[in-house]
């Protein structure tokens, strides 16, 4: 039976502990039989108290893990010399080793993070790149494994890596089950950025929201502004009007955009080819994708495939409003 042992910090926060530790949970029971045993350990055993919680744990030097997860928190007391030679010797024993959110500060100090590239939650991601220069952080994606390796962002973040790590254990049916039974999205890609378009635009209607989300979910098919404005049950000139004043954009910018984040999450996840691409989210000529690119980002598409391989941080120009 695979061990995983997630290694708190007093001042841990608890839904980064909570969070895949109950996607573990549930694929047993999913299952049908006990596909793991779960354990919480911390430097001294005893009760560790953190943000919101306190919960009994066991002593790092008692556990022989398979998989050891750091979980995120205060950072303070993760910076103590104890905390750091227990993560150094549970990673050393670790066939596999990832972090919640924060618990990558601790991570890198174990010294496993350099050379790889890693993520944290947004907040952070300035601080580990400063303290260890090292790690080659993605500071905009949900999740990165990096070998045997992984690290989250923070909140539900930790949800997604748990159940990718899962789909690699399982496969993907059970993945999707647990996901399921936990009332989440199945998995976001590891290259999904943690700010959507869609979080960015923020528009104020439900209308105008219900017609995004008609976008986002049809990518693939013609998404003239008559049949948007159909979607939120507007006139043409309405539903026009209302768009730009709620998003700042135009219907066909935002769609636009919607494109070009589905398309650079494909790019970064896998091999597909970029005329595959194109066509899948909806700008069926690879060469209007790559002007979108250029538009919105000053990069082609093959140039954030090469980078997000290569590990190199992407900085995408500010997108102008039309």
């Amino acid at each position: 039976m695979h061990h995983i042992g997630f290694f708190i910090c007093p001042g841990y926060w608890f839904l980064d502990l909570a969070g895949p530790l109950s996607v573990f949970e549930s694929a047993s029971m999913v299952a049908g039989t006990q596909l793991y045993h779960l354990s919480v350990l911390s430097e001294g055993g005893g009760l560790v108290p953190g943000r919101s919680a306190s919960v009994d744990t066991v002593p790092y030097t008692e556990a022989r893990v398979d998989t050891v997860i750091f979980v995120g928190g205060q950072t303070a007391p993760m910076g103590e010399p104890g905390a750091i030679r227990a993560a150094t010797l549970l990673a050393s024993r670790a066939q596999r080793i990832a972090s919640v959110c924060t618990g990558a500060m601790l991570l890198a100090a174990t010294g496993w993070l350099d050379g790889r590239r890693a993520t944290t939650h947004w907040r952070s991601t300035r601080e580990l790149q400063t303290r260890y220069p090292a790690v080659r952080v993605q500071p905009d994606l949900i999740y990165v494994a990096d070998g045997p390796v992984w690290t989250s962002a923070g909140v539900t973040a930790g949800i997604d890596l748990a159940l990718a790590v899962l789909e690699a254990d399982h496969g993907i049916e059970l993945s999707r089950a647990v996901a399921r039974e936990q009332v989440v999205h199945h998995r976001r890609p590891g290259g999904q950025s943690q700010f959507s378009e869609m979080s960015r635009m923020e528009p104020e209607s439900d209308r105008i929201r219900r017609a995004l989300g008609f976008a986002r979910a049809n990518l693939d098919q013609p998404l003239p502004i008559e049949r948007l404005a159909e979607a939120a049950s507007l006139s043409t000139r309405q539903f026009g009007r209302a768009f730009r004043r709620e998003t700042g954009e135009t219907p066909a910018r935002a769609v636009e955009r919607l494109r070009v984040e589905a398309a650079q999450i494909r790019l970064r996840d896998g091999a597909e080819p970029v005329e595959q691409i194109a066509r899948a989210v909806g700008f069926n000529d690879p060469e209007r994708m790559r002007r979108a690119f250029l538009k919105i980002h000053g990069l082609s598409p093959q140039s954030i495939r090469r980078m997000s391989r290569d590990g190199i941080e992407e900085r995408p120009r500010r997108p102008h409003h039309e």
